[in-house]
């Protein structure tokens, strides 16, 4: 296990991607994006998917350096086709579009398709709640397999197709993010798992023959095993309203079997951004908020184990990783520097980017 610190991990990162074909600028921003997932506490889209990128780009399934088209944009109506670019970058580019147009008309409707992989969605979540505005994000995956099985199967289906929903804080308080993959647990914390050779939890994974199990090498073998949805029927239920949301009517395409796969991560997101001052008093909406939030904490509960808002797990995690570093395990450490070497970087560049062999 190595701790580096966030910003060696960032330098580190962007010179890996830029190595991939990403311009400068483009390479910061995926990044910056990477790394804050890492300092978010959610390292499985943190920088371990820099290696699935730089294999992508290379394979011609991620092309870096495009910047999304505009197909529609008809009032609050807004379409845009990623052209199988950076995700990190059109989507952010995407949501900023969306955040000027609610303000413009008091909402606007994205259907944002065709991306390489979006990262992590709380990212769009947080940027549309940093503009006093509120987000309901819908998300799907084509391209790749699909990992998911419907309630009461044993076949995936679809893929963790994450919803965000996001809330202004009130009088400077931090937003309401509420960010999760609408399936048990996320193929990236599996990923995390094995590479640290830890167990997952029970009830999230079953085998190929539908077996529970608490393997997440089962996400990585052949035939492949499936990942449950979370909360069973409630899971799946929200998992295929993101299909039918993300996936077909953003004219994306949904995990159904008529439409090509290959080894791209594609997301597409449907997004609703509100401008909640056309709705409500904004005062009133304030006090509100935080009366509502300030219930939710005053819950009893178990000793150091305090009612938490959505949203917060992720600062506290900042807080802690920004000031102790953060931790990458050997397995993901070396993918690092491995994918670095197949990029053409040299042995000695990747050691001076702290991607040395030498703990």
């Amino acid at each position: 296990m190595r701790i580096i610190d966030h910003e060696v991990l960032r330098a580190a990162a962007a010179a890996l991607i830029e190595a991939g074909g990403s311009s400068p600028e483009e390479a910061g921003v995926v990044a910056r994006h990477l790394v804050e997932a890492n300092l978010a506490g959610h390292d499985s889209h943190g920088v371990g998917m820099i290696p699935r990128y730089l294999q992508n780009a290379a394979a011609g399934v991620l092309h870096p350096g495009r910047t999304g088209r505009v197909v529609a944009d008809a009032g609050v109506m807004i379409v845009i086709d990623g052209e199988q670019g950076y995700g990190q970058v059109i989507a952010k580019a995407a949501t900023e579009t969306a955040i000027a147009r609610a303000r413009e008309t008091g909402a606007a409707v994205l259907a944002l398709r065709n991306c390489h992989h979006m990262g992590r969605i709380g990212s769009y979540g947080e940027q549309v709640a940093a503009a006093g505005q509120v987000g309901l994000m819908f998300v799907n995956v084509t391209g790749s397999p699909s990992l998911v099985a419907p309630h009461a199967g044993f076949d995936p289906r679809f893929s963790t197709n994450p919803i965000c929903l996001s809330f202004p804080g009130a009088d400077g308080a931090p937003p309401v993010i509420f960010d999760a993959a609408t399936s048990g647990v996320a193929l990236g914390k599996c990923r995390v798992a094995m590479n640290k050779g830890e167990p997952m939890a029970e009830g999230l994974l079953i085998d190929a023959e539908g077996r529970p199990t608490t393997d997440p090498g089962v996400m990585f073998a052949e035939p492949q095993g499936a990942l449950l949805p979370m909360a069973g029927h409630k899971g799946y239920g929200l998992a295929l309203f993101c299909e039918l949301l993300a996936g077909a009517l953003t004219g994306a395409g949904t995990s159904q079997p008529g439409n090509p796969r290959s080894d791209a991560i594609l997301n597409s997101m449907f997004a609703i951004v509100i401008e909640p001052g056309r709705l409500v008093d904004t005062a009133w909406l304030a006090a509100e908020t935080r009366a509502l939030l300030d219930h939710m904490r005053s819950s009893r509960s178990a000793p150091r184990q305090p009612v938490l808002i959505p949203g917060e797990p992720e600062i506290a995690a900042r807080a802690a990783r920004r000031a102790g570093g953060i931790p990458i395990d050997d397995t993901t450490f070396g993918q690092l520097r491995a994918a670095g070497l197949a990029a053409g970087m040299s042995a000695a560049r990747l050691d001076a980017l702290g991607l040395d062999l030498q703990p």
